[in-house]
């Protein structure tokens, strides 16, 4: 299910994750590191490919809809143990 949140908040949750949070989320999902790198705003799409986010221009870094909010929910999984 498609999720819309802004770019500020989508990297608030990144980098509130703990050191090798987003090398544990690549494994379990069999991804390349840098395309969750990407998930969370990264633009190396040679390394690690598009990730199914849409970013439009507006208030705080502007609006992100993730089609599919696997990595999101890991990720803030792994927020909740922390």
């Amino acid at each position: 299910m498609a999720k819309t949140l802004t770019f500020n908040e989508l990297r608030e949750i990144k980098n509130s994750l703990p050191e090798g949070s987003v090398h544990e989320i690549a494994e379990k999902l069999n991804l390349e590191v840098q395309a969750v790198r990407n998930y969370f705003g990264g633009t190396d799409y040679d390394a690690g490919g598009a990730m199914g986010i849409h970013i439009e221009p507006g208030p705080n870094g502007g609006f992100v809809t993730l089609e599919d909010t696997t990595i999101l929910d890991m990720a803030l999984e792994i927020l909740a143990r922390k």
